[in-house]
């Protein structure tokens, strides 16, 4: 990977972060979800609009949301993003006790770094959560160390779908069934290899084994339930939608053309929520073509049965000549003495894989060399996984 792009993909890292870090002192009883949402797509525009700012060889640099602030509570497994328009979405607010999935993301030059973390509202050290909401969290946690880990080099796709299975099953949750993790490339957050979690046999069967290799990136979705994993829509209006640039239609109403071309000229190929539409409100119907073309794939909010939990952490990781390395943070909520759970990890052999770092701590290249590779701009990385 050459050096300039992982420093991109790093500053979009940085920079989802730091909107986290914004956001979570936010999330406390009472506080609006469309509210957090919006604060959130806006602390990713400012953070973009400070770096990058000059032209590259005359050329000037794409930036933007690489994905849409989300607050998914409790059993809403993800994708909840409400408009302003919908008189009983804009309305959510947080409650105690709710169990909080923020995700969001940012790109510079199509180098997307998405992130996404749990938090438990009014949990603290000194109250701390309690049963299934605390279970599944650290559940879900321990998954995404043992993923990171695994999402090597020569290693292969499956390898992570059964540790995850195995680490989650100990805490008495589960995968969300058939939730897929993808390779990221420039300008495209699903790429050709994916990792899919808790598949059904024909998932497993129609999900192509994968090896890892050098220089790839993956988007990494951990997802995990206090239930069976199994999950139904409800009522709640789809908002985000992701671009499917491989399709190719000529759409026939004039409406349509419009609404799309607005949609490729703000979000490109990168999902987008309908409020950056200019007309909001009409845009439901702008989309409706696109959508049933092909054009535009909708991002359902699906949800687990309403006795249940969602947790939910999303790394972005790039697997370089030393070893992988993060592109984004570590979550910022959590910590275990927020969480009081009598249920601990017991597998020795996925005990001895979280002993591990990420990088293997294998002799330094020359200078050169590691510019060459782009191993200079990883030590930001070394830092953030000593951190853990």
């Amino acid at each position: 990977m050459e050096s300039e792009t992982l420093t991109k993909y790093k500053a979009a890292g940085d920079i989802v972060h730091k909107v986290i870090q914004k956001l979570v002192p936010l999330c406390v009883e009472g506080a609006n979800v469309l509210a957090l949402c919006l604060e959130g797509d806006k602390a990713i525009e400012e953070g973009l609009g400070a770096v990058y700012s000059k032209a590259v060889k005359g050329v000037k640099v794409t930036k933007g949301v690489a994905f849409p602030t989300c607050i998914s509570l409790n059993n809403c497994v993800a994708h909840f993003s409400p408009l302003a328009s919908d008189p009983v979405a804009s309305a959510v607010k947080l409650s105690d006790g709710d169990v909080v999935k923020i995700q969001l993301g940012a790109h510079i030059d199509g180098f997307a770094s998405v992130s996404a973390e749990t938090l438990i509202v009014g949990a603290t050290a000194e109250s701390p959560a309690t049963g299934k909401k605390a279970d599944v969290v650290k559940a879900a946690w321990t998954a995404a160390e043992a993923a990171m880990r695994l999402i090597k080099v020569g290693e292969k796709n499956y390898a992570v779908t059964d540790a995850v299975a195995k680490v989650v099953s100990e805490f008495d949750t589960t995968a969300v069934e058939g939730m897929l993790s993808c390779q990221q490339v420039q300008g495209a957050i699903e790429g050709k290899k994916k990792i899919i979690l808790n598949p059904t046999p024909e998932q497993r069967r129609s999900t192509e084994v994968a090896t890892f290799a050098e220089g790839e990136v993956y988007g990494m979705d951990i997802l995990v339930s206090s239930g069976d994993g199994k999950t139904r829509l409800e009522d709640t209006k789809v908002t985000v939608y992701l671009p499917q640039p491989e399709v190719t239609y000529q759409l026939k109403m004039k409406s349509s053309r419009t609404v799309f071309s607005e949609i490729k000229r703000k979000a490109g190929s990168f999902p987008f929520n309908l409020r950056i539409l200019d007309d909001e409100k009409r845009a439901p119907l702008g989309i409706l073509e696109p959508v049933q073309h092909g054009l535009l794939r909708p991002l359902e909010v699906v949800y687990t049965p309403a006795d249940t939990f969602v947790a939910t952490f999303h790394f972005t990781i790039a697997l370089l000549a030393g070893g992988p390395a993060l592109l984004t943070h570590p979550p910022v909520w959590y910590s275990t003495d927020k969480l009081k759970t009598e249920k601990e990890l017991q597998d020795e052999t996925i005990k001895e894989l979280l002993t591990k770092k990420l990088r293997d701590g294998k002799k330094k290249k020359t200078k050169k060399a590691a510019a060459a590779d782009g191993e200079e701009k990883e030590e930001k990385a070394e830092e953030v996984e000593e951190k853990e």
